[in-house]
């Protein structure tokens, strides 16, 4: 998966970050249903920094850590 660590910046990243496009878009990331990650995860996921950000979510779901979000999922998003 990814080298870098789970810094707090790229929690704050993965809380706000909103899809671009399709069915789920302007959803945030954290919040894509698991299916949806999962379908990704075996198609591949888009290049750059919207697949870098996918692939941690897909992680973070699929360990059951999403409620690590929860308090950064109360503040206003801008993406």
């Amino acid at each position: 998966m990814n080298d870098q660590p789970l810094t707090p910046e790229l929690m704050q990243a993965l809380a706000h970050y909103t899809m671009p496009f399709g069915k789920y878009k302007g959803q945030r990331l954290i919040s894509l249903p698991e299916p949806y990650l999962v379908w990704f995860a075996q198609q591949g996921f888009p290049d750059g920094k919207l697949g870098e950000l996918m692939q941690w979510v897909y992680e973070i779901k699929t360990n059951g850590l999403e409620y690590l979000f929860e308090p950064l999922l109360e503040q206003p998003h801008d993406s």
